[in-house]
């Protein structure tokens, strides 16, 4: 039998949504073990001069917790 555990992280991005996604996985993952998947609760972007200058991204992960 396994147990999860879900934890909400935000990360961002000047590049994409995608890239922000990526970038918060990776962190997530360096102290997290066993990520089975996220789930994207929401993206915003921050805009400054008409132009889009980061992508913001609040996800919930969902990891599997060690015997």
């Amino acid at each position: 039998m396994s147990v999860a555990k879900v934890t909400e992280i935000s990360s961002s991005s000047t590049v994409s949504f995608e890239d922000a996604i990526k970038q918060g996985i990776a962190r997530a993952s360096r102290t997290l073990h066993g990520i089975q998947g996220a789930w994207i609760k929401e993206q915003k972007i921050v805009c400054a001069g008409g132009d889009i200058t980061e992508y913001r991204v609040d996800m919930k992960v969902t990891f599997v917790l060690k015997d």
